[in-house]
């Protein structure tokens, strides 16, 4: 098995929605790694659990495996595909594309994500 998908020792794991996160404390942040199943799409599996139209969290960090789609509330679509950089913004959903897992590497201030890391609150053009 790629050791990417391996446990981490000392983090903090939980499943929420089919999502695996692994957290560590770092400073004043976070470092995570989230894996996506194929198949996950936010508005289908985390929007009844989150309770909001379209995920309102920030994603700062690194695509390290497989492929994500995201589509802000105005429309605008991005696709990552990795090894790639990512900066998602509040205000959008996001599902995996194709048949592989997607791993992402986060860096975040929980909610203050967007702030700390000079974003805007929400998607604009």
């Amino acid at each position: 098995m790629d050791a990417l998908f391996l446990p981490i020792e000392g983090a903090q794991h939980r499943e929420v929605a089919g999502v695996a996160v692994d957290v560590i404390p770092a400073g004043a942040g976070r470092v995570k790694r989230v894996i996506y199943s194929p198949g996950f799409r936010w508005s289908t599996h985390m929007k009844g659990v989150v309770g909001t139209d379209f995920c309102q969290h920030a994603h700062v960090g690194f695509l390290a495996h497989g492929s994500i789609g995201i589509r802000y509330h105005d429309g605008c679509t991005q696709e990552f595909t990795a090894p790639q950089a990512i900066a998602i913004e509040p205000g959008h959903d996001g599902w995996v594309v194709g048949q592989e897992a997607a791993v992402v590497i986060e860096f975040d201030f929980e909610g203050n994500t967007a702030e700390k890391f000079g974003m805007p609150d929400r998607h604009r053009h």
